[in-house]
C-alpha cells in the first residue's frame, strides 16, 4: 500500500474523497471482494508466455513454452491457460497457480486460435496448416476428436451456452459451424473475407469477423447463420467486444470503436502503429492491444478512449488472455485497509480512529501469517465490535459501518470462523 502517497495526494480533495468513500462503501456492501487480474501474453520471439499484473503492468513471471506461441485461452475456473505453439504443432498447458507448464498436447499442423467450452471440459484448437480442428479433453489433456472444416482454420469462438463452435477459415472466406454435441459441421457461413478472427457478442446472437486488412468487419447472425451487415471503412486485424455487448474495439492502424447497436463507427482512437490482437479487461475499464512488430502492448482507457500506458520490451507479443486470480483473505484484508485509509482521507474517520481499525486488521494479518486462524477470527470479531462502537457514537454512518462489517464477514466465511 502507498499510504503516504494516498494521504498526500487524495487529501487535497476532501469532497472528492467523501464521494469515493461512499462509492467504496456501496461496493463493499454489494459483496465485491478484492481479486488480482493477470495478463498472459504470448511472446513469439522468445518462445515464452509473459505474465503481467494487469493493474500495475509489472512483469510477474516468464513461462517457457513451445516454438512460436500464438494464442491463449483460459479455463472458466481460471486454473489453466492453454497456449498454441505454431511451429511445435502442440499446445502448452500452464497452471496459473504455479505459472509452470503441466502438460504439452500434440495437435494438428500449425495451431493458431483456440477456445475453451463454458463448462471447461474441452478446448477446440484451429490448425491453420490443415483443414482440421483438434478437440482436447481438459480432464486428460488428450485429443479426443478431430473435425474437418474449411481450409486454413485460424480462429475459434464458442457460443455462451456451449452448443456451437464457430471456426474462421482463413483461406476459404467462411465460418464453419460445429455442433459441439456431435462435433459435426452443421453449416458453413460465407463471409467473403479471410476469417482471421471470430468474436461473438456476450449474448451469442451475433458474430464479428475480422479479415486482417482484407476487408471490412463482417457481422453474421447465429440464429440464421447468415451475414447481416458489414461495418464499412473499418479494415480489421482483431475484434474485442465489451462485456455489455455495446461496443466492439477493432485493431488496425488506429483503434476503431464500433457501436454494435447500429454497426457504425462511433470513434477512432489514434494508436500510431499497426495493432494486432486486442482484449478488454474483465472489469471493462481498459482495452489492451499488442503491437507485434514493435514489441509493445498499448493500454487504452475505455471510459475516455485514450492511451494511458505502454508496456515495452515484450519481444513479439501476439495475443493474450486475462486471468482473474481468486482473492485470498490476505488480499481482502489489504483492500479493506485501503478502504479505511480512504475514509480517513475523506474526513469521515479521525486519524486515531482509523489507526485503531487498521491496527486490528494488521493483527489479523499477523495471525494468519502465523497460521493462527482461530486467533485471526477473534481479532475480526473485535474489529466488528469497534466498528459498531463508531456507528453508535456517530463517527461512521450506518451505511459506512455496515459496509465494513459485511466485508469482514466475507473474510470470516472464507476462513471458516
Amino acid at each position: 500500500m502507498q499510504q503516504k502517497c494516498v494521504r498526500g495526494f487524495l487529501g487535497v480533495f476532501p469532497g472528492t474523497m467523501r464521494f469515493l468513500a461512499l462509492v467504496l462503501a456501496v461496493m463493499l456492501s454489494a459483496g465485491v471482494a478484492s481479486a488480482q487480474t493477470f495478463a498472459y501474453v504470448t511472446d513469439a520471439q522468445n518462445n515464452v508466455v509473459r505474465v503481467y499484473n494487469a493493474s500495475t503492468h509489472a512483469p510477474v513471471a516468464t513461462v517457457p513454452v513451445g516454438i512460436l506461441p500464438r494464442l491463449a485461452a483460459v479455463t472458466p475456473d481460471q486454473a489453466f491457460v492453454y497456449v498454441t505453439n505454431g511451429n511445435s504443432d502442440n499446445v502448452s498447458v500452464i497452471a496459473t497457480a504455479s505459472n509452470t507448464v503441466v502438460a504439452t498436447v500434440p495437435v494438428g499442423p500449425n495451431p493458431a486460435g483456440l477456445a475453451v467450452t463454458p463448462d471447461g471440459a474441452f478446448v477446440y484448437v484451429a490448425n491453420v496448416g490443415s483443414t482440421s480442428v483438434s478437440v482436447i479433453a481438459t480432464a486428460s489433456n488428450l485429443v479426443v476428436d478431430t473435425i474437418t472444416v474449411g481450409f486454413g482454420p485460424v480462429s475459434v469462438a464458442i457460443a455462451p451456452n456451449g452448443t456451437f463452435a464457430y471456426v474462421g477459415d482463413l483461406f476459404g472466406g467462411t465460418v464453419s459451424v460445429i455442433d459441439t454435441a456431435t462435433n459435426l459441421v452443421t453449416t458453413s457461413i460465407p463471409v467473403f473475407v479471410p476469417a482471421f478472427d471470430v468474436e461473438l457478442t456476450p449474448d451469442g446472437a451475433f458474430g464479428y469477423v475480422s479479415s486482417s486488412f482484407f476487408g471490412d468487419v463482417v457481422v453474421f447472425s447465429t440464429a440464421s447463420n447468415a451475414v447481416v451487415t458489414t461495418v464499412a471503412g473499418v479494415p480489421a486485424v482483431d475484434v474485442a467486444i465489451t462485456a455489455d455487448g455495446a461496443l466492439a474495439y477493432v485493431t488496425s492502424s488506429d483503434i476503431a470503436v464500433v457501436d454494435t447497436a447500429t454497426n457504425t463507427l462511433a470513434e477512432t482512437i489514434p494508436a500510431t502503429g499497426i495493432g494486432d490482437w486486442i482484449r478488454i479487461t474483465p472489469d471493462g475499464a481498459f482495452a489492451w492491444a499488442t503491437y507485434t512488430n514493435s514489441g509493445l502492448i498499448k493500454i487504452f482507457a475505455t471510459a475516455t478512449n485514450t492511451l494511458v500506458s505502454t508496456i515495452v520490451g515484450v519481444g513479439e507479443p501476439w495475443s493474450f488472455v486475462f486471468v482473474v486470480a481468486p482473492s485470498t483473505p490476505q488480499d481482502q484484508l489489504e483492500a479493506l485497509i485501503d478502504d479505511i485509509e480512504a475514509l480517513i482521507a475523506g474526513g469521515d474517520l479521525r486519524e486515531n480512529q482509523g489507526a485503531t481499525l487498521i491496527n486490528k486488521l494488521n493483527q489479523v494479518l499477523a495471525k494468519l501469517d502465523g497460521e493462527q486462524t482461530g486467533a485471526a477470527c477473534n481479532q475480526l470479531g473485535s474489529f466488528i465490535n469497534q466498528v459498531n462502537a463508531f456507528i453508535s457514537n456517530g463517527s461512521l454512518t450506518q451505511a459506512q459501518g455496515q459496509a465494513l462489517i459485511d466485508a469482514v464477514n466475507v473474510i470470516r466465511t472464507d476462513l471458516g470462523c
